[in-house]
């Protein structure tokens, strides 16, 4: 049974936050067309938030067409954005500030990309130490077996962004 009200409730008072959930859509396409990681991993999880939030914040249209369409220019924007070294983070910050002051209260989007961004920044995962990567790192020693790689407890969103930035450059 359709609802008798269009705007934007289903009937009921229920908000279905659609703007959210095709950013997440779109990222998690992107993600899965890159074929970068297992769908099942905290990793993978973590790409999707840190992109569909990116996505969120710049105002990504509602659409959900496949992530193969995106225009070249949303997909430069978004290169741009989760560039290595950028200020993504503060900019994330900003950005929910600045939407917060603006949104309704009770909006469901919103509320979606503050807990993405939430669990981004609160949850850590065992990753490689980025940081201990240079010059140096990439030739082979002697000792290379012995070494062992470098693990660090790193904020989810750290190992999300590098992993939608590549998901982008893959589309």
């Amino acid at each position: 049974m359709r609802p008798e009200d269009t705007d934007g409730t289903g009937g009921n008072g229920l908000q279905v936050p659609m703007t959210w959930l095709s950013t997440e859509y779109l990222a998690d396409d992107l993600l899965r067309t890159g074929d970068l990681m297992e769908p099942t991993t905290l990793e993978f999880r973590a790409g999707r938030d840190a992109l569909a939030l990116t996505m969120f914040l710049c105002a990504f249209p509602g659409d959900t067409s496949a992530a193969r369409a995106l225009p070249e220019r949303r997909v430069d924007e978004l290169r741009m954005l989760t560039a290595y070294e950028c200020t993504w983070r503060s900019w994330v910050c900003e950005r929910l500030a600045d939407a917060g002051r603006h949104a309704t209260p009770g909006d469901p989007d919103l509320a979606l990309a503050r807990a993405a961004w939430r669990w981004l920044e609160e949850t850590e995962l065992l990753a490689a130490d980025l940081d201990a990567i240079g010059p140096a790192s990439w030739r082979p020693s002697a000792d290379a077996a012995e070494e062992g790689e470098v693990r660090v407890w790193t904020p989810a969103w750290q190992l999300g962004l590098p992993l939608g930035h590549l998901a982008v450059h893959l589309c």
